[in-house]
C-alpha cells in the first residue's frame, strides 16, 4: 500500500516508518522544513505544515496514500517549552487532525490511523478501565482538560468519518524506551528520578499503563494492515500502581529510592497531571485490541525494560 506517516520525525513515527517499508509498503514521511534533516529513510520525503491547510493538502495528494497514518505532536519541545508544547499539540490534534482528514479524502485514501492516549480517563473508582470509559473532559485542572477535550475532538473527527475513509484511533499508553521522557539517557522524568525529584505520594494508588515505543509501531502497522475501526487501548499487560513501578523504575535507573509525601503535597511538588496520575488515575485494559485488531504487545510487562534503554 501507499502511505503516508505525518509526524514521521516523533518517536513513534519516525520508526514506523522502517518498519512499514520493511512490510512492504510504500512510504511516503511527512515533515515540517525545519524537520527535514531529522527526516526517516523513505520513499519519499514530503514537507508540509500539518496546521498549513493548503500546504497539506497538496503535500498528501501528491503521495497518492491508500492510508494515513497520524502520529503528530508537539511533544518534543516538552523540555524546553511545557506550555508551548501542550498548546501547539493541542491545536495538532483539533485543527490539523480536521486538515489531515479533508487531506486525506481529498487524496482519496481509503482509511486513516491516528494516535491518541490511554491515559485521559476521568476516574470512576474502577482501577483499570476499557474504551468505553468517560474521558475527563472536565478536570478540575484547566491545562489538562483542555488536553483532553482535545483528545476527544481527535477521535470524534477520525472516527464520525464516512464510508470511503475508515478510522482508527491508537490510544497509546504512557510511553517508554528511546526518545520517551522514560529514556534512560536523555529522557526528563529519567533526570528527575536521578535526581531524586520525583516523590512518591503516600499510597501510590494512582495506575498507570505502559508501553513500549516498539509495541506502539507494532500496533500502528496492524492498524494500518486492519479493517478494524474503533478506538482501541494500546497499553501492556500489566497496569501497575505507582508504589510499585515508581520504585522498581529508580532501581533500574540505579536512582535513590523515591522519598515519600503526603499526597496532599503532590500537587505543589509534582504538578496536578503527574500527581493524578500517581494517586487517582485509572490503568487501561488492552483486551479489546487483542481481540478485534489482533495485536498483543511484544513486551507484556514495563518490568520488561522501563529504565534500562
Amino acid at each position: 500500500m501507499r502511505i503516508v506517516v505525518a509526524g514521521a520525525t516523533g518517536a513513534v513515527g519516525h520508526p514506523l516508518v522502517g518498519a512499514l517499508r520493511a512490510r512492504g509498503h510504500q512510504v511516503s514521511a511527512l515533515v515540517r522544513e525545519e524537520s527535514r534533516a531529522r527526516a526517516p529513510e523513505a520513499d519519499a520525503v514530503v514537507v508540509a505544515d500539518a496546521l498549513d491547510r493548503e500546504a497539506l493538502s497538496a503535500a498528501v495528494s501528491d503521495a497518492h496514500p491508500d492510508v494515513v497514518v497520524h502520529q503528530l505532536s508537539a511533544l518534543r519541545l516538552l523540555r524546553d517549552d511545557p506550555p508551548g508544547a501542550f498548546a501547539r499539540t493541542a491545536r495538532l490534534r483539533t485543527e490539523g487532525t480536521a486538515n489531515l482528514v479533508a487531506a486525506a479524502r481529498a487524496a482519496g485514501a481509503r482509511r486513516l490511523v491516528a494516535q491518541s492516549i490511554a491515559f485521559a480517563a476521568a476516574p470512576t473508582g474502577e482501577a483499570v478501565v476499557d474504551e468505553d470509559a468517560p474521558l475527563y473532559v472536565d478536570a478540575p485542572d484547566p491545562g489538562w482538560a483542555a488536553t483532553v477535550r482535545a483528545v476527544a475532538e481527535l477521535e470524534s473527527q477520525v472516527l464520525d468519518g464516512t464510508a470511503e475513509l475508515s478510522g482508527l484511533v491508537l490510544r497509546y499508553g504512557t510511553l517508554y524506551g528511546p526518545g520517551t521522557a522514560y529514556a534512560r539517557t536523555g529522557g526528563g522524568t529519567a533526570q528527575r528520578v536521578l535526581a531524586g525529584k520525583f516523590p512518591l505520594p503516600e499510597g501510590g494508588a494512582g495506575v498507570t499503563s505502559f508501553l513500549h515505543v516498539e509495541d506502539a509501531v507494532g500496533a500502528a502497522v496492524a492498524a494500518v494492515e486492519s479493517e478494524a475501526t474503533g478506538a482501541f487501548h494500546i497499553t501492556d499487560d500489566e497496569p501497575a500502581p505507582a508504589a510499585q513501578w515508581l520504585p522498581h523504575y529508580a532501581r533500574a535507573l540505579d536512582a535513590p529510592p523515591p522519598r515519600t509525601i503526603p499526597a496532599a503535597m503532590a500537587p505543589r511538588l509534582l504538578g496536578w497531571f503527574m500527581a493524578h496520575q500517581l494517586t487517582t488515575a485509572a490503568g487501561a485494559s488492552n483486551a479489546r485490541a487483542r481481540t478485534e485488531l489482533g495485536w498483543k504487545p511484544l513486551r507484556p510487562s514495563w518490568r520488561d525494560g522501563l529504565g534500562q534503554e
